[in-house]
């Protein structure tokens, strides 16, 4: 092993999303638990033999989860909710992170400010934790057996506690002499699997603003795990932002290396002196682990060489910025994408050819580069030339739109619509309501690939989604919900659907990343001027409107979800694109009233997720989302309400935030918290409506009417009923009708007790 080059983690979902469709085939019932087995052993042999093609020196194991990390390290410390703990093995763990038929599963939340979503570990101070290793030392003994020697992954133990909750009252950082002890015993059987071994412990909470708690928690860990065991190198990887208060004490531990992100986190330059002075490794992430642009190769040397002025070159490994898990697969399958553009693009496998590449042209000179390398690097070297001057970015229209737009915000205050919409649309306290999308059935689905394909006609296509709108529209009337929603069905995803109608927006036929357990999105990717050619949903809302005397909601994505759900262009400020897609949206808005449509939700559902990890960074975001917003619903009249959609957010730190983006109602993701996420609206006297999620849509559970009626009680011990709407957390696309129809059901049937006993 020449240690010259190394990746942060790799993707498990598979490049034909194998691991997907076997775990939701397994959750059906249809194979057993040993076939996911055989799927994921596949999977990963493919994975680690990508990287040793590459010549990738540091190849991951452990990186593999069947759902998540954070769940896996739970199970690996046996930190097991005491709901779960008559369950075993399979059974145990996707419970835990999908719920039961008696158990709601545990909570889920953005990892750090990507898309990915990791399950939240629940601690308590009663509880005992025991080691279980077996994931671990196997994966390293299967890759082991395929002749790849790897490094081991793990999340590390601050990073751990940081990131899970009590369940009692306190602190996580108490149950630190529970959990280190564990963590000890785990590199001891480490240790023991070979004669020398590297560890790479994650702790991407140190790039937050943390306390001083946590930073006196530093040394004391890593001067005990780096004493286990001599044959044991730890390298502690952090990504997304800097880790500088964390470095400083890091390189005063035994530990081996420290993996720091250049890309995101340009202040890591800072840390270089004390790094070089340590002597440790430095494992540098200058190949973008979170976009899927082409690598600028002769710019990354560059980058490199002004850190060798402070480190010296032969403690340098090159790497990715984090782990390759936020990128698509590869780029092999793209056969329908303009070749221009493809051209511009590198996914996680092309990205092991950057890295394979930098790390020659850094450590041996170009001119020691073979035929096929040099090839490489001239490639390489046009395609960023071509997209600087390329004809398909640049829209002279949409600059000049941009610079003389004025209409900043909607008319009138809140206090004054709000009496406007209520006559208009007659709505009553506790009105009932989803989301948005309803289940994507397996014919849905078909009829939209066929259509794109071009196997039927758009006639048959059209056909198609009327029957399901029709049949939702039904369901809907039938179960007693006040205002409707169309279901989405010729919505392939909430922000590619739009992505695809808009100009200077890219896609991919299999870019597909993770969100969270089998879930998968294909983001659009954003290489030019954004701009709408024509409107988005507007047959659709006037077909649907057509069909109901009901208000019919118009579903619209928020500029910020857009944005921050896509691969955006990094040769343009991402607040100037988000300006250009909220424009693209005032228009949309505009056409949706002006033919009738009342109620429009424009769902932010991402605006959290795209928030700054450092306080100082975070006023500047919210300048821009929050102008953005405003910009996309300005061209909102008085009368036409104003929804807007959050998940997985926790609002105490952005209430003020949510304030000034001046929505008339907002739904949020409550439901396994209790009404704890509620309880700042009360604090802070939200005027606006709200409406919490009263049961959750990400487990398959149905929940029952005594459940729903508790848990509108608990809201109204926060908010009064003239200010509350009801509705499940999420929308309904990843479930199916079975789940969907009885949950509703039970929802307006709870909806109407707790009427009734208010009326008493």
């Amino acid at each position: 092993m020449s240690n010259k080059n190394y990746i942060i983690g790799f993707g498990r979902i598979g490049e034909q999303r194998e691991l997907k469709k076997i775990l939701e085939k397994f959750w059906a019932k249809e194979c057993s638990f040993k076939e996911v087995q055989q799927v994921a052993y596949k999977l990963k042999k493919r994975h680690w033999n990508y990287q040793k093609e590459a010549e990738i020196d540091f190849i991951s194991s452990n990186d593999f989860s069947l759902y998540d990390n954070m769940l896996d390290t739970a199970v690996m410390l046996g930190a097991i909710p005491k709901r779960f703990r008559d369950l075993k093995d399979e059974e145990l763990y996707f419970s835990m992170a999908r719920g039961d038929k008696t158990n709601i599963a545990m909570e889920m939340t953005k990892w750090f400010n990507t898309n990915y979503h990791y399950i939240v570990p629940e601690l308590s101070v009663v509880d005992e934790y025991k080691l279980d290793a077996t994931k671990i030392l196997d994966e390293y003994k299967e890759a082991k057996n395929l002749g790849i020697k790897t490094k081991i992954n793990i999340i590390g133990p601050l990073t751990f506690l940081g990131l899970s909750k009590r369940v009692d009252a306190g602190d996580t950082y108490e149950l630190y002499g529970k959990i280190i002890p564990i963590y000890e015993e785990l590199l001891v059987e480490i240790s023991n699997l070979d004669s020398d071994i590297t560890i790479q412990i994650d702790e991407p909470i140190f790039v937050k603003d943390n306390e001083v708690k946590l930073l006196s928690l530093i040394k004391p860990t890593y001067d005990k795990l780096t004493n286990i065991s001599d044959n044991i190198n730890i390298i502690v990887a952090s990504y997304f932002e800097h880790s500088n208060e964390a470095t400083k004490i890091l390189v005063h531990t035994p530990i081996y290396g420290l993996a720091l992100d250049f890309l995101h986190a340009k202040e890591n330059i800072n840390s270089l002196s004390i790094i070089a002075k340590s002597g440790k490794k430095l494992i540098a992430g200058v190949v973008d682990g979170r976009n899927i642009w082409k690598n600028d190769i002769l710019n990354t040397i560059s980058l490199l060489e002004k850190i060798t002025k402070t480190v010296a070159k032969n403690n340098i490994i090159i790497s990715s910025s984090c782990s390759l898990l936020h990128t698509p697969f590869t780029l092999k399958y793209e056969d329908k994408m303009d070749n221009e553009i493809k051209n511009w693009l590198s996914f996680a496998v092309e990205k092991l050819d950057e890295i394979s590449l930098i790390s020659k042209i850094f450590f041996n000179g170009i001119d020691n580069l073979d035929s096929k390398d040099f090839i490489n690097l001239n490639s390489n070297t046009a395609a960023n030339e071509s997209r600087k001057t390329s004809s398909l970015i640049h829209d002279n229209f949409v600059q000049t739109r941009i610079k003389n737009f004025t209409k900043l915000s909607r008319d009138g205050k809140y206090e004054d619509r709000i009496k406007i919409q209520k006559k208009r649309l007659g709505y009553k306290d506790l009105t009932i309501t989803t989301i948005g999308s309803f289940p994507q059935t397996l014919e849905i689905r078909n009829a939209r690939r066929d259509f794109k394909n071009g196997l039927i006609t758009k006639e048959n296509y059209n056909k198609q989604i009327k029957r399901y709108i029709d049949n939702c529209i039904k369901f809907q009337e039938d179960c007693g919900l006040d205002v409707l929603v169309h279901g989405e069905p010729e919505r392939n995803d909430m922000v590619e659907y739009f992505g695809e109608q808009l100009k200077g927006y890219g896609f991919s036929e299999n870019g597909w990343v993770q969100s969270y357990g089998s879930r998968c999105v294909k983001p659009p990717f954003i290489y030019g001027d954004i701009s709408r050619p024509k409107p988005m949903t507007l047959d659709w809302m006037i077909y649907s409107q057509s069909k109901t005397t009901k208000i019919m909601k118009g579903m619209l994505t928020g500029p910020v979800t857009i944005l921050n759900w896509s691969f955006v262009r990094d040769d343009k400020p991402r607040d100037e694109v988000s300006k250009q897609i909220a424009i693209a949206l005032s228009d949309e808005i505009d056409d949706l009233q002006n033919a009738g449509i009342k109620i429009i939700q424009v769902d932010e559902a991402a605006f959290k997720e795209g928030y700054p990890l450092r306080e100082k960074n975070i006023k500047s975001y919210e300048t821009w989302a929050i102008r953005d917003f405003k910009i996309a619903v300005s061209s909102a009249k008085q009368e036409t309400q104003i929804h807007t959609h959050m998940c997985y957010s926790e609002f105490n730190d952005i209430i003020k935030t949510i304030e000034a983006m001046d929505a008339d109602v907002i739904s949020i993701e409550t439901a396994r918290s209790g009404n704890e996420l509620l309880k700042i609206f009360k604090k802070i006297g939200y005027k606006q409506e709200v409406g919490p999620g009263v049961y959750d849509i990400h487990s398959p559970r149905i929940p029952s009417v005594s459940e729903i009626v508790t848990q509108i009680k608990l809201l109204l011990e926060v908010l009064p009923k003239e200010q509350l709407w009801i509705n499940p957390d999420c929308g309904l696309k990843t479930r199916k009708w079975d789940e969907v129809i009885p949950s509703l059901k039970n929802m307006v049937k709870a909806v109407n007790i707790v009427k009734a006993e208010l009326d008493d």
